[in-house]
């Protein structure tokens, strides 16, 4: 246990990221697929996915999360709270979950591809925490740069890690725009973590609104 922190996060693409703690891998939306790579592996670990359609088939999770409602597994707990997707903006139709994620005394949330702007019910059910996972790419599948500021303000995170953005090893099937897009409408100062994100004790966590960028492994 030494050593390794409270937890540990990377980045693999699309909205695919793999949180690690001292007993748990959890793995988001791994399905890579249909943004053109491969599909995050998941082998009894801990699947859990904002849209049906993102979950890996291939996967053998021990508990797979893919809705609203509360979690607790490990040293991690996990609140699924309903929202929209930006393209169903029109309808009333909930059919992505964002999910406020706590491990030890660090509490982060997952977006998905959700529509531009939280509503006071969501913000109150998500409430203070520490960092936010966002889209960012935009294109009309998911946030683009503005939505993603917009709602990284509303959530008052330290940290913000986009995820979502162009990248010319992934091949979307809509054009996502360049990361810089997004640094240069939240214009906070951005920490390169290289491929992992590691939290040892929120302590650690930055005073102010900082943007953390991992690099995808």
């Amino acid at each position: 246990e030494k050593g390794v922190g409270m937890f540990e996060i990377e980045y693999k693409g699309a909205n695919a990221v793999v949180i690690n703690t001292r007993k748990l891998r959890v793995v988001f939306d791994p399905n890579l697929e249909i943004a053109g790579g491969k599909n995050v592996p998941v082998n009894n670990d801990i699947e859990v996915v904002t849209e049906d359609r993102l979950s890996n088939v291939e996967s053998s999770p021990k508990l797979l999360f893919n809705g609203p409602g509360e979690y607790e597994v490990g040293d991690i707990s996990i609140l699924g709270i309903p929202a929209r997707r930006h393209i169903d903006a029109g309808s009333d139709v909930r059919k992505t979950t964002i999910y406020r994620i706590t491990v030890g005394e660090v509490k982060g949330v997952v977006v998905g591809n959700v529509e531009d702007g939280l509503s006071d019910d969501q913000l109150e059910n998500i409430g203070v925490v520490d960092f936010a996972i966002l889209p960012v790419g935009g294109g009309g599948y998911t946030l683009d740069a503005v939505g993603a500021t917009k709602v990284a303000r509303q959530l008052d995170a330290k940290v913000v890690i986009p995820v979502h953005y162009r990248d010319s090893n992934l091949n979307y099937e809509v054009p996502q725009a360049d990361l810089d897009e997004f640094l240069k409408a939240l214009g906070a100062p951005v920490i390169e973590a290289g491929q992992k994100w590691k939290l040892k004790k929120s302590a650690d966590l930055p005073g102010s609104l900082t943007i953390v960028k991992i690099s995808r492994s």
